[in-house]
């Protein structure tokens, strides 16, 4: 933009503030009024259609699978895709708090009176970036397989040791078949061809950090455990 046409926007900017609308009291009481409406709207949806209510809260259960709101999803997802450890805080506060700063201080930083979207390249397309970043966060999210659940076929005497390695948590720092995360332990899913039964046990009892120690796990699960783990071939 020239320096005729700011003079042009502005002066145009000057005559339509002069004849509009105050804020208060006529955008605050439409706003108010729409507020009303969606809510009114919301109770009769209630009313009618009825509010679904979960099952009971059970503090003993150890099969509950903890999932975010669908609108959660992409930051969910952030954090499995960012998966060293120091940069859990990364993902957890900076990148979340960097973004809605950049929003809190777009009206100090981008103070240029154009508002063609296509005369405003770097802010479209960081819109575009950020969307589409969301949208296929939020898409991995929503297809995911549980945490607590290995797909994988196994002979009858392991289903018990997968069921032990799905419930433990193993598949969140794992791979195993076609579940699990690739990171940051490896991918187990040949595991038996690489260790015996004896040296899978001793790791489990002494792991490297951060794996978590099962040295107190009770002799059965640990058992079926490991020969689980041992015949992934």
């Amino acid at each position: 933009m020239d320096a005729r046409e700011k003079e042009q926007y502005l002066r145009e900017y000057s005559a339509l503030k002069a004849k509009g609308k105050p804020f208060f009291p006529y955008a605050v009481g439409k706003d108010s009024l729409m507020a009303v409406i969606v809510l009114i709207v919301i109770i009769f949806m209630s009313l009618i259609l009825g509010a679904e209510i979960g099952p009971k809260a059970d503090p003993t259960t150890t099969s509950y699978v903890p999932r975010p709101e669908w609108y959660f999803f992409f930051l969910f997802e952030l954090l499995r895709v960012i998966k060293p450890p120091e940069l859990v805080f990364v993902a957890t506060l900076g990148i979340p708090n960097i973004a809605i700063g950049l929003l809190v201080l777009l009206p100090f930083y981008d103070r240029s009176p154009e508002r063609r979207p296509e005369r405003r390249p770097i802010a479209m397309t960081c819109m575009a970036l950020t969307i589409v970043a969301m949208t296929y966060l939020t898409l991995l999210g929503a297809f995911a397989g549980s945490p607590i659940r290995i797909d994988m076929k196994v002979p009858p005497q392991y289903t018990y040791g997968k069921q032990v390695a799905a419930n433990a948590g193993c598949i969140g720092c794992h791979k195993i078949g076609e579940n699990g995360n690739d990171g940051p332990g490896p991918n187990l899913t040949k595991i038996g061809s690489r260790l015996p039964k004896q040296a899978i046990e001793r790791t489990l009892n002494n792991p490297t950090a951060p794996m978590p120690s099962f040295k107190d796990m009770p002799v059965e699960q640990k058992a079926a455990l490991v020969d689980f783990l041992g015949q992934l071939r």
